[in-house]
């Protein structure tokens, strides 16, 4: 790579608070610092009560060279928010807080970035960027459906009456897969209360705002779809700005030594004979869903690992303190679990309360099948390992992913009525276990999902879709650095 004046470009990243947005954006930097050259400083918001994100951030290269974590002080939000308020609400309120201290951190850096690169909730940062004069970019870390919605969401807040949910016909999106509000819609947008003004104001009406829009996709995984963003007659003019997608970026694979029980206990399985159930570092589930899970597991006989949380009513109760517990009774899983169920199934299971190392699971290769919540991160995960998936999406656009796994890439199953609107019995949980373990439709899955990883790794190697997207991208920050030492605009 050239770079200007011999200097590297220099790019500041904002997170939002969350596993699920501090990973994409570590997993770009890492990028960019590898093979574009770049010296990189994370600005993270952090929750200060998630334990593995904490996790994450101090076990994260710390080359002072290249690479910057800055932790800014979560802001004071009290008087802001309502203690039973949305977690989006509770976000975009903290990344609205937090920006005076950005301001002031980056304003006091040694060195000017060339670049900054924001979230979906940092979206009001990016004027920050040009009161310094330099590029300015979102990083979506979702696929292209969620983000032709977020493109046009503020079109639609315009043109459809009533909310969203109550439309009799799919929401129809220039160029894309039409939406459907019961199916594929998180309660956030479905209904035109206070968490859906935020989000339209904040998230969809920012997306637009940068330089470019990059994507953690690679080209071919959604074609139609970034055709119809770029292009002109269709979503072009309400993207504004050129998308590159430069996934698959997830988590590696740790190769360390201490890999704890749970790889001894899969080194011991057959090939693709495990069920891996997780629902993301922020899911929990019911009282009573969790009983049928435990139940439907047991009847269908195949081998597990469960990630398994102290049962709550809402499906993002763990959101902001992902991965903790004090390791007391109350976490003990034996405790709400049905009586005899760990005992009886000792010999195919293995339960693990509260947090696990997803990516090392997912690449084992006893592991044959993944019950998710379809987080973006989890879904590029098990797209990458080749492993099928059962979707059970809880919140966020989770709902939107569930639909693009099962109906547009094929390489899922899910319960007939969704797990948001009733509790899903347990006959239902064994027949979706058995069919992604040992039933034709499931082997024909697993060929799919097989054919999309090769595809992903593919894009990511020098000279594929991805590698190239991010060299463009990388490019477009630098011409922009260009014209301003040259006093244009």
């Amino acid at each position: 790579m050239g770079t200007m004046n011999n200097s590297k470009q220099h790019a500041a990243l904002l997170c939002s608070p969350g596993m699920g947005h501090l990973i994409p954006i570590l997993e770009l930097a890492k990028q960019l610092v590898a093979h574009q050259n770049f010296t990189v400083t994370i600005f993270v918001v952090s929750s200060q009560t998630s334990h593995a994100e904490s996790q994450l951030l101090n076990s994260t290269p710390t080359n002072p060279q290249l690479w910057y974590v800055v932790q800014l002080p979560p802001p004071d939000i009290s008087g802001l928010v309502d203690p039973d308020d949305a977690v989006v609400t509770i976000l975009a309120m903290m990344m609205r807080e937090v920006r005076h201290a950005f301001r002031s951190a980056l304003l006091g850096m040694e060195v000017c970035p060339t670049m900054l690169i924001v979230d979906l909730f940092g979206t009001e940062s990016l004027p920050i960027a040009e009161e310094l004069g330099i590029s300015k970019f979102v990083y979506v870390p979702s696929n292209a459906w969620f983000l032709s919605l977020m493109v046009y969401c503020p079109v639609l807040d315009v043109e459809l009456k009533g909310d969203f949910v109550q439309q009799k016909d799919p929401i129809q999106i220039p160029g894309c897969r039409s939406i459907l509000p019961h199916l594929d819609l998180d309660d956030t947008l479905s209904v035109r209360h206070k968490e859906y003004l935020d989000f339209v104001e904040i998230v969809s009406s920012g997306v637009s705002k940068g330089d470019a829009i990059l994507v953690n996709i690679w080209e071919d995984l959604e074609p139609k779809t970034l055709a119809a963003l770029r292009d002109e007659k269709l979503l072009g003019r309400y993207t504004k700005v050129p998308v590159y997608p430069i996934g698959p970026l997830i988590r590696p694979t740790e190769s360390s030594g201490s890999r704890g029980k749970v790889f001894d206990w899969l080194d011991k399985q057959p090939n693709e004979s495990v069920i891996y159930l997780s629902l993301g570092s922020g899911g929990t589930l019911s009282y009573e869903q969790m009983t049928e899970m435990a139940w439907g597991l047991e009847l269908s006989k195949q081998r597990f690992v469960w990630v398994i949380r102290k049962p709550t009513q809402a499906a993002d109760g763990a959101f902001f303190t992902g991965g903790n517990g004090n390791g007391g009774d109350e976490d003990s899983p034996s405790k709400y679990l049905p009586k005899g169920f760990l005992d009886r199934t000792k010999d195919v299971g293995f339960v693990i309360p509260l947090w696990a190392p997803q990516v090392d699971i997912l690449a084992h290769p006893s592991v044959g099948g993944f019950l998710s919540h379809c987080g973006w991160n989890s879904t590029l995960e098990s797209i990458s390992n080749g492993v099928p998936v059962i979707a059970w999406p809880l919140y966020a656009e989770q709902r939107m992913n569930s639909t693009l796994l099962t109906e547009e890439f094929g390489v899922a199953v899910r319960s007939k009525i969704p797990p948001w609107k009733k509790v899903v019995e347990r006959e239902e949980i064994e027949e979706m276990v058995r069919k992604i373990m040992e039933e034709k439709e499931g082997f024909a899955m697993r060929d799919r999902v097989r054919k999309l990883k090769t595809r992903g790794a593919k894009a990511l190697e020098k000279g594929g879709s991805s590698y190239n997207a991010l060299s463009q991208f990388a490019k477009h920050g630098e011409l922009r650095c260009m014209k301003f030492a040259n006093g244009g605009k």
